[in-house]
């Protein structure tokens, strides 16, 4: 299979609609490709619609790839503790550890995005980012919980919305620290 000669996602992403689009592999390679910054959102992904999970996964690459792009360095990425805790992207923001959880939607028809992070997500998130200091051996950092909304609407480009310090840990759950 000869690669194309130029990088660009346009020319990647021609090249690998011409070859299987049944894999899972492919679709996710594409995945990637459809979710760079300035393009538009079109739900058919290598001749089907997008489901659900595709549409997460497209959200949270183009959230890493906005925070990049905005001085953020991305640490990690679904990243899974051992106390059944998740953190969506761990990212460093100057001299702030920044724990987000990235919230995609096709329509604000029934609400913001970051309305769908109530309290039990939040504990799950909480839960990881304990679990990710933790490994570090509980360094004095300052540290933050964001929410990224991402609203994809057919055939616009996608929109990004950071909401830094979205909430708080709980007083008594770093007693000890």
């Amino acid at each position: 299979m000869k690669k194309p000669r130029a990088l660009r996602p346009e020319s990647l992403w021609r090249w690998l609609r011409r070859r299987v689009t049944g894999s899972a592999a492919v679709r996710e390679a594409a995945l990637w490709l459809r979710s760079w910054p300035l393009r538009l959102f079109h739900r058919r992904l290598a001749g089907r619609k997008m489901d659900r999970s595709e549409i997460g996964r497209m959200g949270e690459h183009i959230a890493a790839r906005w925070l990049a792009s905005h001085g953020r360095s991305v640490l990690h990425r679904n990243y899974r503790g051992v106390n059944r805790g998740e953190v969506d992207i761990v990212a460093r923001h100057r001299d702030v550890l920044t724990f987000v959880e990235v919230k995609t939607r096709t329509s604000t028809a029934y609400g913001r995005p970051a309305d769908a992070v109530g309290p039990g997500k939040q504990r799950l998130i909480q839960r990881g980012a304990q679990d990710w200091l933790r490994l570090l051996g509980h360094p004095r950092i300052k540290f933050r919980f964001d929410i990224a909304e991402v609203v994809l609407t057919e055939g616009e480009l996608p929109h990004v919305h950071i909401i830094e310090n979205a909430f708080q840990l709980p007083d008594n759950s770093m007693a000890g620290r």
